[in-house]
Formats: structure tokens, C-alpha cells, sequence
């Protein structure tokens, strides 16, 4: 299933939202300006290597001069190829303007990637000794549709629902669309506790915990930053 639009109004311009898919694509094109080399140099460097952050590596991998834990805000700007990226700044762009237009701008963003970087603590808890580099805005986006499926349950989704070689769209309640979600990504991290895993989607990786995490934690922080708030939002 590939959410298409949600079907709710919003009252104000979502910049921080547009703004965060700007800036995501503009890393992304600089990913592609780089080689092979430098390639993986800079996701050491600037993505979660969560045996870095435990600071129990057994090898010896490129380092950043900025301090480890910065990474966990820095991963949430990085993606490993192109279905990645296209795959998160769609679900950001249909979830994350309603969720902006009820915490306001500045709550927004805090909430981001704060929802980023304990979605990134999450993986890192059930992968600590990984020197495999955990990058990409899943955990964040996971958050905001955790903050979604509370704050408009009964939402329609426009969905892309293929049907063998047929394709068709429906709109399906965001409880029902989001709930599996959720509980795809959570029975996932279950299935893969013993093995390693990346955010890189053609690195053969996904962080199910990262979502799951960044998912339960939205659906945390959401309310408590005004999600039900009826004031005006700046």
C-alpha cells in the first residue's frame, strides 16, 4: 500500500515540512556528487554507527571530528538511494503538514527531530555493537505519523493498492492504514533482533526498530506539545 494524500484541511502554510524535504533532497543530490569512496566516508561520518556511539568498535572505521552523538541528528538528513529518500519525503509530505498545522512551526520541528534522534537511540539499544551505519528521516517521519494516527484517526488516506496486475486506489482510515504499518515494522524488528541492520535501503537494511521506536515516541510527544490544542499555533 503507498499513501497518495490525506484528505484533511490545514490552516497554515507548512514550511517547516516543505522545508525539511528541501533540505533532505538537497543532501541527497550532494550524496550524488560524490564517489564510491567519499561515499562511505561521509556516511561514517555523519550517520549513527551505533558501535561508535558505544564506543565498543573492533574496528578500526573512518571517525568524524564532531562529537559522535551529533550524528544523531545529522543521520536524519541522509539517505542510501533514491526509492529511500522518495519513499520518506512522501509520507512526510502527506502526514507532516497536518501535524505542523496543530503543534505550530516551532513546536514542529522540535518535535522532529527529537522524535528523530530517540528513533535513532531505539535501533541503537538493539544494535549497539553494529559497525553498520544507521542514516535516513524514518525514525522522525515514523513519529509524526505516530502523533497522526492519534490526532486523526478517522482520516481518509488516498492509497495506491496494487491487486495482482491490477492497480486501483481506496481510501483507507488512517488507524487502519497506520495501525499496520506500526505493527508490520514492530513484528519485524522482533523477526530480526539476531541480525544486523541499516536505514540504507539498497544496503539490503532497515531499521524496523528505528520506526517502531520513532512511532510509540510520536504517539508520546505529540499530545504533550499541544496536539489537541485548540490555540493558535505559530
Amino acid at each position: 500500500m503507498v499513501p497518495l494524500r490525506d484528505e484533511n484541511p490545514i490552516s497554515i502554510t507548512p514550511y517547516v515540512t516543505y522545508g525539511l524535504i528541501a533540505a533532505n533532497v538537497l543532501v541527497f543530490f550532494y550524496e550524488l556528487s560524490l564517489s564510491d569512496r567519499q561515499l562511505t566516508q561521509f556516511f561514517y561520518s555523519w550517520a549513527v554507527v551505533p558501535c561508535q556511539l558505544s564506543n565498543v568498535c573492533r574496528v578500526s572505521l573512518p571517525v568524524s571530528s564532531f562529537p559522535e552523538w551529533t550524528t544523531l541528528i545529522s543521520s536524519q538528513f541522509l539517505h542510501a538511494g533514491f526509492l529511500h529518500i522518495a519513499g520518506n519525503m512522501l509520507f512526510l509530505w502527506i502526514f507532516g503538514n497536518n501535524v505542523e498545522d496543530r503543534l505550530g512551526h516551532v513546536k514542529f520541528i522540535i518535535f522532529y527531530l527529537t522524535c528523530g534522534v530517540l528513533a535513532s537511540l531505539t535501533q541503537w539499544y538493539f544494535s549497539s555493537a553494529s559497525a553498520i551505519p544507521s542514516l535516513g528521516a524514518s525514525g522522525a517521519i515514523a513519529g509524526v505519523m505516530g502523533a497522526y494516527i492519534l490526532r486523526y484517526p478517522q482520516a481518509k488516506v488516498l492509497t495506491l493498492l496494487p491487486l495482482g496486475i491490477f492497480i486501483t486506489t481506496v481510501r483507507i482510515p488512517a488507524f487502519f492504514f497506520l495501525g499496520f504499518w506500526f505493527a508490520q515494522q514492530a513484528l519485524s524488528g522482533l523477526a530480526s533482533l539476531n541480525a544486523p541492520a541499516s536505514v540504507g535501503m539498497e544496503s539490503g537494511g532497515v531499521a524496523y526498530w528505528a520506526h517502531a521506536g520513532g512511532f510509540v515516541f510520536g504517539a508520546i510527544l505529540g499530545p504533550l506539545l499541544g496536539l489537541f490544542s485548540e490555540e493558535d499555533k505559530i
